[in-house]
């Protein structure tokens, strides 16, 4: 029987795993977030009140095993120029779309992963969009991802909660995200912004309950850069003892590090419209954490941006879950 793994984020930093991963021999369940409020799919979520899909398209274009021809039609995004469709892509429409038509996020995703020849699952974490709140070290509040990211301020917490006009009065998770948690052999937590991408999934109740409670080992994989009003100064053990923390006990097992220098010349700031310096690491912080460091250089440099080796990363994936009894 297959092993399962549970992979839990949002952003870019999952399809770079999953790309890699779908081809071993293992079951695959993908839990996106739905608290994305910007772009294409803050526009569309604005517009008419769906899960913001782009997310979910992103993981849905790298696990599917249809021809590269059609994905890439998936994911063509309109020019700035056209000013209709100006900036969103046909899988976001498409998503949106099976959306209305089903009223229920988890089902229309259900439909077009058959559809797309998806090898494995993927399940948004809940039904229905999810605004994130955030508390700062000044003591003041914000809701929404993009307004957070761009507020530059150092988080003490975030939460996810219902919009307004929810019948929901706290974030529900979709039963069978709790399930494959239950179930799973590895939980990946990872790689990606560590308040905007990961931690919108883990502050869910069920979702929180089901990663105390799973015999899984529950793998962090940590981010190479750090984010400027997110995690500036961070160590590797800060973004595991954060998560820690939000989800109320050690759950992480293991964290995976990367080890290798970034070259600072080599990133172009302006470009990435983005100043961080590399997440310091000291195996010393994690001897009061009860977690297993594994080391490894995986560090992929291009496109002037430092990224995770998706294939290096996957080895070392491979290696917890096959030590496992």
């Amino acid at each position: 029987m297959k092993k399962k793994i549970v992979i839990i984020g949002g952003g870019s930093g999952l399809p770079v795993i999953l790309r890699e991963l779908r081809h071993e021999n293992v079951d695959i369940t993908a839990v996106v977030t739905v608290a994305d409020d910007g772009g294409s799919s803050g526009a569309l979520r604005n517009y008419i009140n769906v899960v913001p899909p782009g997310d979910i398209r992103n993981v849905m274009a790298v696990m599917s095993e249809l021809d590269e021809d059609f994905l890439r039609v998936f994911q063509y995004r309109f020019k700035s120029d056209d000013d209709f469709f100006s900036g969103h892509s046909i899988g976001n429409l498409i998503i949106a779309a099976m959306q209305e038509m089903d009223l229920n996020i988890f089902e229309a995703v259900q439909k077009l992963s058959k559809m797309m020849a998806v090898k494995g699952h993927v399940y948004p974490v809940a039904n229905e969009p999810l605004e994130l709140h955030a508390r700062f070290t000044d003591g003041t509040t914000m809701i929404g991802e993009a307004e957070i990211t761009h507020a530059h301020k150092t988080i003490e917490k975030v939460w996810v909660m219902p919009q307004p006009d929810s019948k929901n009065k706290i974030a529900k998770a979709v039963p069978s995200v709790v399930t494959a948690i239950a179930n799973a052999d590895q939980v990946i937590l990872g790689p990606g912004s560590l308040y905007t991408s990961i931690l919108p999934n883990l502050t869910i109740q069920e979702v929180a309950l089901a990663l105390r409670t799973t015999r899984a080992d529950v793998v962090y994989i940590s981010n190479i850069m750090t984010q400027k009003g997110e995690t500036d100064n961070f160590s590797d053990a800060d973004h595991a003892r954060v998560i820690n923390e939000h989800v109320g006990a050690d759950v992480i097992t293991h964290t995976i590090v990367n080890v290798a220098a970034v070259p600072e010349e080599y990133i172009d700031w302006q470009r990435w419209s983005e100043v961080s310096k590399q997440v310091r690491h000291d195996s010393s912080e994690f001897d009061d954490l009860h977690i297993t460091e594994v080391e490894a250089d995986l560090l992929e440099l291009r496109d002037n941006g430092a990224f995770h080796d998706g294939k290096r990363v996957v080895e070392e994936l491979m290696k917890i879950l096959h030590a496992k009894n």
